[in-house]
């Protein structure tokens, strides 16, 4: 039988159901009264993923073109690097040449090893004014990390993507972090002398929010965490999910612009809201998806009142806005 499940204080957070309500957050502004903001995320994970050449003993079976086969271990698999490989040598350049060509701002989740691997990745994202977040050391499952060398990946992922862009990151997303995560990641900036300005590790909204620090809920002086909820649904990755994805490009984009369509509207209505699009270098920059994504594009620079932006460009408009107050759930369940 399994055991009840006995929390961490400083590791363990409320859930929140409330959220902002029935009327949903009000007073939000976004710059030139933009009805939307949109987030293009590019995941870049290239090179940090499971191998034998990196001691992880087999090698990576997630999000590739063929899955379903087991692991290889002890053993290199070659078609899989060489997937991978396609991600950062012909697939992300792609995409950078999209947005630059549309004089778009993406953010890069860069994941330090990854980056390290292609270090003018990150200097061309730098002179071209795109955000460089952190995607962690290396792109792997946190779960059974433990507590210090989950503490040590944090401070080598900031201080390399530091070294390779000439600032520390300002965000932060897993996607596989642990339940220390949430915690663990703002702690060692403090502890670094650093700054973290939001966290993407939630679904849980369609516009930015506040939580507590489990770790400083008795502090007066806790400046909380910025979450700025990702998206799987609009999300490349969901070609590779068998039976629950995107089957072709076109419903890719038929997703993304529905989803585009509602939140453009309920803009429209003085509701404006946050929209993200996550991509991967692999995935959709192959040719035969790639249009979607260009075609969704030029769709949405079709529009007035888009406002395309970074995702630290996003939370400091929303901080100005919004400060942390503590307690923020306890507030809103008054």
């Amino acid at each position: 039988m399994p055991q009840p499940y006995v929390g961490h204080p400083e590791y363990s957070y409320d859930r929140d159901f409330r959220g902002y309500g029935e009327k949903g957050l009000q007073g939000l502004t976004w710059p030139k009264n933009a009805k939307i903001a949109i987030s293009f995320v590019i995941n870049y994970e290239e090179g940090a993923e499971r191998s034998v050449l990196s001691g992880d003993g087999q090698s990576e079976t997630n999000l590739i073109e063929n899955p379903g086969r087991p692991p290889r271990i002890n053993q290199r698999n070659y078609n899989v690097e060489s997937e991978y490989e396609y991600g950062s040598r012909a697939g992300f350049w792609r995409l950078f040449r999209l947005f630059s060509k549309h004089s778009m701002k993406f953010t890069l989740y860069a994941v330090a090893q990854a980056i390290e691997q292609v270090p003018e990745v990150a200097k061309r994202c730098v002179e071209m004014g795109h955000d460089v977040a952190s995607h962690g050391w290396r792109w792997i499952d946190y779960h059974d990390v433990g507590v210090e060398r989950e503490e040590e990946m944090v401070r080598r992922a900031v201080g390399s993507l530091k070294k390779l862009t000439g600032y520390v990151p300002k965000g932060w997303y897993y996607g596989r972090g642990s339940e220390l995560s949430r915690t663990l990641v703002p702690r060692v900036y403090e502890e670094m002398g650093e700054e973290l300005g939001w966290c993407s590790d939630s679904y849980a909204d369609d516009v930015p929010y506040w939580i507590d620090r489990a770790d400083q809920k008795d502090n007066p002086n806790s400046k909380g965490i910025l979450m700025l909820p990702y998206s799987y649904d609009c999300n490349d990755f969901k070609f590779h999910t068998p039976g629950s994805g995107f089957r072709d490009p076109t419903a890719f984009f038929t997703h993304l612009k529905n989803a585009f369509d509602t939140l453009y509207e309920e803009g429209e209505e003085g509701s404006p809201k946050m929209m993200t699009v996550g991509l991967h270098c692999r995935i959709i920059g192959r040719p035969g998806r790639f249009k979607a994504l260009r075609d969704f594009v030029e769709y949405v620079g079709g529009k007035e009142g888009v406002w395309v932006a970074t995702r630290t460009e996003i939370a400091e408009v929303f901080r100005e806005q919004f400060p942390y107050e503590r307690g923020v759930l306890a507030k809103r369940a008054e």
